[in-house]
């Protein structure tokens, strides 16, 4: 993976400065720090996902590197991402390490939420109501009590 994303920044963004890392992210899966011109791959995407899916989400973010901070997921950073060519959508889609998640919660219609940190408030299923509902509470547990 290392070797994939230096040649990508060395076919991309040569002479600029760029460096590439790992990171331990477990809700998304790459990064871009303009201010420290440096590439992060979560280290946990890296080890579940195929090498075409890794590049592409290399590809994502050498795209930010090319546009610029202020162009987000805009025309501008499209442009740059079609040209050097990302395929994929906007945004990772799949679980990068829900199986990590320390907390599990259920709705009363049974739909299972996982959370890396412990809800400091009561939170309703999304799935069962677009607001808040105290019919459909989400309760939970800590995953250690579940894996006993």
């Amino acid at each position: 993976m290392t070797r994939m994303a230096e040649g990508l920044l060395a076919a991309h963004l040569a002479g600029k400065g760029w460096s590439f890392g790992f990171d331990r992210a477990v809700r998304r899966a790459g990064a871009c720090h303009h201010a420290e011109r440096r590439i992060t791959l979560s280290r946990h995407l890296a080890a579940r996902a195929d090498e075409d899916e890794v590049r592409q989400v290399l590809l994502h973010e050498v795209a930010h590197a090319l546009a610029g901070h202020r162009a987000a997921h805009g025309p501008r950073w499209r442009a740059r991402a079609e040209a050097i060519g990302y395929t994929g959508s906007r945004l990772h889609d799949h679980p990068i390490a829900e199986d990590r998640a320390t907390w599990i919660g259920s709705c009363p219609a049974g739909h299972e939420h996982r959370r890396f940190r412990r809800p400091s408030r009561e939170v309703s299923c999304g799935l069962c109501s677009r607001r808040f509902s105290r019919a459909s509470l989400i309760t939970w547990r800590s995953a250690e009590s579940s894996r006993g």
